[in-house]
């Protein structure tokens, strides 16, 4: 009786008891999953130990639902640099995870996949490496999986077929190496799937091609071979396929048709050389011997015909040698004559004729100054146009002394012109500019129309047919880029004064007004990648905007590829990650991120730290640097303007006009 007593007690306790026991395990989970992804606690600074992640949104990123769950982990672009740790098994009821645009290393863990609740998966844009886990086969809820620009390899697991409400699949730009899974063409729901710049080999399934919702398939760069499915072409510009040497089909623009297979060989594969080949084509050691050559007689024979073989070798080599010395004193003489008459020309690629870029090596012909094409006058063009001789002297041959900096589609040069007058020249690979001639014309021309103070000057452009690259020669300006002067030391010589912060920031907001002004482009010009590098100084710290209108050059790829970095800083708005878009008041966000920057003097200053920065004190938020010597008046203005231009809806952001206006200089 006394036991059952004790029970009956213990049960009332338990009963009456608040649920902490729950939520405090998810507490501790995220608090290991910040210690996984945010090692040294620079970025997460709001998941503390001492807060409920649930309430008052007091976990960045985190959301709940009713029943105080978590269902949501949004922390894209924060400069995340850890791994993904196997806790994100706890939280069972998840159904986002949005870390991409970050840096996170190490695998994909075997763990994620017990997430069942999960629909969202985005990963992409890290430095992910290791296989991709068989187990997200088991994900029922899984819609969208985002893998891509990561270093994953190996293969394309077949155990995502089983994913029955699977819309997007990207996986590009990674190291798979393996065959396309048949049995993603099970998935009946797949609209998307882009395979695109990896290692993968073999045919394209049929079962993918007739897959009845898809919309996109992208297996360009790839090693890919055989015959293209027919029914692929209902996805008409949906289906891209180019870079795969051994594709072969019939209806498809680029691809060249199958060769024919004989029907008494039906193990070839597809695409192979014609059935009827001769005899003659085979080595002599698998050479069909007559029936009847087995007597002395044809020993005989079979033996004098050797002796006639050697020499005829002979002869056809005594014959060969001939030949080739009169072939290399023909040359000989006629490269004399060349380097005589015409030796001054011989290293300039990129000649002021009218068609300035013929001399570029694309496979296709592209050929965009190509004479009176599109209509185009070449003129204004013309007049741009350098030589690949001016490009390397200014350079001193690309030397590596005078590089500046280089990513991962372009490098920049410090030069010096003939004229004394010092630039920069920025290269860019072939490959990364936009295959549509027209496209590419455009945004040449968008790029010699602009004209402002407070924008980096174009002086000219080359493109080489040796190097397989375009160049572009700016202004080069003395005092280097925003970025120097932020997270600077007191005695550093680098720390801006107030007056010359509020210069600067005026600056910048008249050379974005202009670009979303500019005449003669549909809506005017987001710039895209506003960021502290992007913005150089002149010898009286005039602010500059760099690469205005270059992404009007570059291929899709190449500019989202370059996005990675802004998203790093927190330069891109929170709604890119949800429309994939960049529009004028992305441009704005980016410019109200630069404010706080120059208010903080820190490079790191995010939306994460807009709560502090409207609640605190102006001596707490403006750089120590200053001493105080600031107007209060001016850095109460900055820091409304920061904040209006960081609101996480785009359509409550003010546009530039209004900026330059409340900034007090007229335009």
């Amino acid at each position: 009786m006394h036991m059952l007593r004790l029970k009956l007690l213990l049960f009332l306790i338990w009963a009456s008891s608040p649920p902490f026991s729950s939520s405090m395990t998810q507490l501790d989970t995220l608090l290991a999953i910040r210690d996984s992804l945010d090692p040294e606690n620079r970025v997460l600074l709001s998941w503390t130990p001492h807060s409920d992640p649930c309430s008052d949104a007091s976990f960045e990123g985190v959301a709940c639902n009713e029943q105080g769950l978590v269902t949501n982990i949004s922390l894209q672009g924060k400069g995340l640099y850890g791994r993904l740790p196997d806790a994100l098994a706890g939280l069972k009821n998840l159904t986002g995870l949005y870390l991409h645009f970050n840096a996170l290393n190490g695998i994909l863990p075997n763990e994620i996949a017990t997430l069942t609740e999960l629909s969202d998966l985005y990963l992409n844009v890290n430095n992910l490496s290791g296989d991709i886990p068989r187990e997200i086969g088991n994900m029922s809820n899984l819609q969208v999986l985002q893998l891509c620009y990561n270093k994953f390899s190996g293969s394309i697991p077949t155990e995502l077929g089983r994913l029955s409400k699977l819309s997007v699949v990207a996986l590009q730009y990674n190291q798979l190496n393996s065959a396309i899974p048949a049995s993603l063409g099970e998935v009946g729901t797949l609209a998307r799937l882009d395979l695109s710049f990896n290692s993968l080999f073999g045919p394209i399934p049929v079962t993918l091609a007739n897959s009845p919702k898809l919309e996109t398939l992208d297996i360009r760069n790839n090693s890919l071979s055989g015959r293209v499915p027919p029914a692929l072409k209902r996805l008409k510009d949906g289906f891209q396929y180019m870079n795969n040497p051994d594709l072969c089909g019939t209806g498809f623009a680029h691809l060249d048709s199958c060769k024919v297979v004989s029907s008494s060989d039906p193990v070839r594969p597809e695409p192979y050389e014609p059935a009827d080949i001769s005899t003659k084509d085979l080595p002599a050691s698998i050479e069909p011997k007559p029936e009847s050559c087995r007597s002395v007689h044809c020993k005989r024979t079979s033996k004098s015909s050797k002796i006639g073989l050697v020499f005829s070798v002979i002869g056809v080599i005594v014959a060969s040698t001939v030949a080739g010395l009169f072939l290399i004193l023909w040359r000989r003489r006629q490269n004399q004559k060349i380097g005589s008459s015409d030796s001054r020309h011989s290293t300039q690629v990129c000649h002021k004729s009218a068609s300035p870029l013929v001399s570029l090596e694309y496979s296709d012909g592209w050929d965009p100054l190509a004479k009176g094409r599109s209509g185009y006058s070449q003129e204004v063009l013309e007049s741009f146009m350098f030589n690949l001789e001016e490009v390397e002297r200014a350079t001193q041959s690309f030397s590596e002394v005078n590089l500046l900096g280089k990513n991962g589609f372009s490098a920049v040069y410090r030069g010096v012109l003939m004229d004394g007058s010092v630039v920069a020249i920025k290269c860019i690979a072939k490959t990364s500019c936009k295959s549509d001639e027209d496209e590419f014309l455009k945004g040449l021309k968008i790029l010699t129309s602009l004209r402002h103070e407070n924008v980096v000057r174009l002086r000219g452009f080359c493109c080489s047919k040796g190097r397989g690259e375009c160049f572009l020669i700016y202004d080069s300006l003395s005092n280097g880029s925003l970025l120097q002067y932020l997270d600077v030391q007191k005695n550093s010589g680098r720390v801006l004064d107030w007056s010359t912060r509020v210069f600067i920031i005026r600056g910048i907001a008249k050379g974005i007004c202009y670009l979303h002004r500019k005449k003669g482009s549909k809506d005017g010009i987001v710039h895209q990648s506003i960021s502290a590098e992007n913005i150089l100084l002149d010898a009286r710290y005039n602010a500059l905007l760099a690469d205005s209108g270059l992404h009007k050059l570059l291929e899709d790829d190449v500019v989202f590829s370059a996005l990675k970095a802004s998203a790093a800083m927190g330069y891109l708005p929170p709604e890119y990650t949800k429309t994939g878009r960049l529009t004028e008041k992305s441009d704005v966000y980016a410019f109200g991120v630069i404010v706080f920057q120059l208010l903080t003097g820190k490079r790191g200053m995010t939306q994460l730290n807009c709560q502090w920065v409207e609640s605190a004190s102006l001596k707490d938020i403006v750089d120590e640097n200053l001493e105080g010597m600031f107007s209060e008046s001016e850095a109460t203005k900055l820091r409304r303007v920061a904040l209006l231009c960081t609101l996480e809806s785009p359509h409550l952001r003010p546009s530039m006009d209004n900026l330059v206006l409340e900034l007090g200089d007229k335009q």
